[in-house]
């Protein structure tokens, strides 16, 4: 089978929240279907849909490039004003090409929200060049800062950031940005990127912005957009596209698009070439956890759940011994020890600190163990719960234990437990939320001035 001559590299997938309006299943489909064998995914300021695509699309034979469009702040990310700049922010892609490039973009996306937030989460050039290795730089859309800069006339300015950028990247990790969107701003920016390129000896490369995936859901896309930003499609001073050119085109499409400049189409399959991320799942990475004393860590968990049973059960009866050891074994043999004694430790701390700690949810509450440690408060025996619910050695995969703190004072268990085994062990998940029928209709009839 042929493979295509183009590769999609500036993508926006639903995870560009109320703005990208792409679905995984469909996008990789079609990217199957145009024979397209490397597809890149460049959220907005996130990698919120990182991990889906990549599992996405190496299961449909297609290589994950993965990237984000961020956000870079017009100074410091720690100066909180707009300069005089849209979304007090330029655009930028980056593109993973190893490993480190990810451990950088993961780095610049936290940064981003944890100290340059400000409308958008920022970063900015510094932290740019101290988190660049491993990644390719694009210049992104005419919101882009060398974009900007030439719609404003300015093309020495703009020269002289195409230069910063090139040197920041070092050669070849940075391309100036194409797009052939119809909109007449673009089509003067494309010419000064070129003229740029030329005088700077910087690749051009071509993409599409991709935030949709057929030319018809343009304007599905339009209400999208006026539901993020509160607006009706009847309001003319609403975000919008201009044209509705933002759609995932096809190979030949992009080639009659970019003929006069094929080397742009050419440098889509020479990144795709360079950038080859592989991410292991099935390697768990837990932090360490050092028992008192040196003690061995199965000897030291053995240890609490022998106290525990002095404080749960006056009485031992038969069944108890036999619950115990069974389940140890099988902690042990699944190498979950460590495991059990972080949750412990930090349910401790929240307790010994008279922070709220609810009695535990799910299949947890099956573990005798987890009773004996206080990380649950029902006992699994009186209910007749089943330990294999919660931890099955035919079924390989991480326990999960569903805990609740008191809201007010959680952040003092994240505090310790980040300071005891390290920011770099320690993540919080989101949680997304997504429009059912009802609320659709309502907003895409409010939006439509109904």
């Amino acid at each position: 089978m042929a493979r295509s001559d183009f590769i999609h590299l500036h993508l926006h997938t639903q995870y560009s929240l109320l703005d990208g309006a792409c679905r995984l299943p469909e996008l990789i489909n079609l990217a199957k279907q145009y024979k397209m064998d490397s597809l890149a995914i460049t959220d907005h300021g996130n990698m919120f849909g990182a991990v889906d695509f990549y599992l996405e699309a190496q299961k449909n034979g297609i290589k994950p490039i993965i990237g984000s469009e961020v956000y870079i702040a017009p100074r410091s990310r720690f100066d909180k004003s707009s300069s005089g700049i849209e979304e007090a922010a330029y655009h930028l892609i980056l593109l993973v090409k190893d490993e480190t490039g990810y451990k950088n973009l993961t780095k610049l996306v936290s940064m981003g929200y944890l100290e340059g937030f400000y409308y958008r989460p920022r970063i900015d050039k510094d932290v740019l060049a101290s988190h660049h290795q491993g990644l390719i730089g694009l210049s992104a859309c005419l919101k882009g800062e060398i974009p900007g800069l030439l719609q404003q006339d300015r093309f020495n300015d703009a020269l002289k950031v195409a230069d910063e950028f090139s040197q920041l990247f070092g050669k070849d990790n940075f391309y100036l940005e194409l797009q052939e969107n119809k909109i007449p701003e673009q089509k003067k920016v494309n010419l000064g990127l070129i003229k740029i390129s030329r005088e700077l000896k910087i690749p051009l490369v071509a993409t599409n912005d991709v935030h949709y995936l057929h030319k018809e859901q343009a304007s599905a896309h339009e209400a999208l957009l006026c539901i993020q930003t509160q607006a009706t499609l009847n309001d003319s001073n609403r975000m919008r596209f201009q044209t509705d050119e933002f759609y995932f085109k096809s190979p030949e499409e992009m080639l009659g698009a970019f003929a006069e400049t094929p080397e742009a189409i050419t440098n889509t399959l020479e990144i795709a070439k360079r950038c080859n991320l592989e991410l292991d799942f099935g390697k768990i990475h837990l932090p360490k956890y050092e028992p008192p004393g040196g003690m061995p860590k199965d000897d030291f968990l053995r240890h609490l759940c022998k106290e525990g049973l002095k404080k749960r059960y006056p009485v031992i009866d038969e069944q108890i011994p036999g619950r115990l050891e069974h389940e140890l074994k099988i902690i042990k043999e699944m190498g979950f020890t460590s495991y059990f004694l972080i949750v412990w430790d930090f349910i401790s701390y929240a307790k010994n600190n008279h922070i709220p700690v609810g009695p535990g949810r799910g299949s947890a509450a099956g573990s005798l163990v987890s009773y004996l440690l206080g990380i649950t408060d029902i006992d699994p025996l009186k209910y007749k719960l089943l330990f294999e619910r919660f931890l099955n050695p035919e079924r390989l995969s991480m326990p999960d234990i569903d805990i609740d703190f008191c809201y007010e004072r959680r952040h003092e268990v994240i505090d310790y437990v980040t300071k005891k085994y390290g920011q770099e062990n320690v993540a919080q998940i989101i949680t997304f939320g997504t429009m059912q029928a009802r609320a659709v209709v309502r907003d895409v009839g409010r939006v439509m001035g109904l």
